[in-house]
């Protein structure tokens, strides 16, 4: 294992190659609701048939709940980051980060409702806007936090589910909603636009109710806190510098998030378990990634394995909407309208051979031009004039 010395341009590589695993993990996990009501079945008994039951499992165990706290951990950090960059060039960064997250919240909510309902931006906006309140903290102490405000709330519910579990079976049995299963399919998979788009209304208002603003908060925002803090105590450059502390790291937060993560197949299946499934072993298992991916980026040859994922990560905004766009036009009626018509197996590879097309497109795109084109967008949107962005951005930014 040969060492690289550590370089500005190299930090910002990892951190995109972060950026593109997590896309992958998200599209994947995304990809069960382009193409079933996912938000409303139970997915132990709906995909029973073992071949299917087989790719939930793994998807379940090493991918749900365990990329979104990473892709927003890279938020966070990417944040912070900028909002150095323009304190030392003695700008304030609060106007810059209101526009950036206004900009998020315009693009969330026609994600949300004119392609898909699942859309993570508008959150992201929001909770990045509550961030500029925080960012003036130190790294240490955003981290702990966002550890506290990730744990704490999240052991003692899990306690309570699992506790609820023991006195009445009943209380944390898993719900197929047939009523809302039954309009889904009818309104993707054979609706005029209109449906389609009262449907993506009704899901996202389902997912987005105001009781669910607590639950997003100790499950999301903890992350941007984390990544923030992250970034401001150089853990890219730490971890890279000593890659055995990234591997030992790798090796501890995988063994304690697949362990949590495997629960519902090794005890039981009901809504305690999936609940620690998700809120706790699904942050572990990302931090192990992240971890995974630190020590990677340290290896000189073995580091260029992580160029195409990057390429990926530096166009996050463009092929995250890219996919849904995608997705939905293959599955949804106003497509070619296989919505419930697919076998999970199918999706997954559906998603794999999407993605890869992803990643020649980023490579060719960024051959010819900086950024992406909702990158640039964004940035436009963000700081203005070009003189303005000359002076508060640097590269990676």
């Amino acid at each position: 294992m040969q060492l690289t010395p550590l370089k500005h341009e190299e930090r910002i590589t990892t951190l995109d190659s972060l950026r593109g695993l997590a896309l992958l993990g998200i599209f994947l996990v995304n990809m069960i609701s382009f193409h079933s009501p996912y938000f409303y079945y139970d997915p132990f008994e709906w995909w029973k048939e073992p071949e299917n039951f087989w790719h939930y499992r793994w998807i379940d165990i090493f991918v749900q709940a365990s990329f979104y706290p990473l892709f927003a951990m890279m938020f966070g950090f990417g944040t912070a980051m900028q909002r150095e960059n323009a304190m030392e060039r003695g700008q304030s960064f609060v106007p810059a980060g209101i526009r950036r997250f206004s900009f998020l919240l315009v693009i969330g909510m026609i994600h949300a409702f004119l392609i898909w309902p699942g859309d993570i931006l508008i959150n992201y906006a929001v909770f990045g806007l509550f961030l500029l309140l925080f960012l003036r903290l130190s790294g240490k102490i955003l981290i702990i936090i966002g550890s506290i405000l990730l744990l704490l709330p999240n052991v003692f519910l899990s306690m309570l589910l699992v506790l609820a579990s023991v006195v009445d079976p009943t209380s944390a049995v898993h719900w197929t909603d047939i009523a809302s299963i039954e309009n889904s399919i009818a309104a993707y998979g054979s609706g005029t636009f209109a449906e389609i788009t009262q449907q993506r209304a009704a899901d996202w208002l389902m997912g987005n109710e105001p009781a669910t603003f607590w639950v997003q908060l100790i499950t999301i925002f903890p992350h941007f806190l984390i990544g923030a803090g992250a970034q401001k105590l150089r853990v890219f450059t730490k971890g890279q510098a000593r890659p055995k502390v990234a591997f030992t790291a790798f090796i501890t937060f995988f063994v304690a998030g697949i362990t949590l993560k495997a629960l519902p197949y090794m005890i039981d299946s009901n809504l305690a378990y999936v609940y620690i499934q998700d809120s706790i072993g699904g942050p572990l298992l990302a931090v192990s990634y992240a971890a995974l991916v630190i020590g990677i980026s340290s290896m000189d040859k073995a580091s260029r394995l992580l160029k195409p994922l990057a390429a990926a990560g530096r166009m996050s905004l463009t092929n995250y909407l890219l996919q849904s766009v995608i997705g939905t036009l293959i599955f949804y009626h106003y497509g070619m309208g296989l919505y419930g018509q697919i076998q999970l197996s199918t999706g997954v590879w559906i998603a794999i051979a999407i993605f890869a097309g992803q990643v020649i497109f980023s490579e060719f795109w960024l051959s010819k031009f900086k950024r992406g084109p909702m990158e640039t967008l964004w940035r436009k949107f963000t700081y203005g004039s070009q003189r303005e962005e000359k002076k508060m951005i640097t590269k990676g930014g």
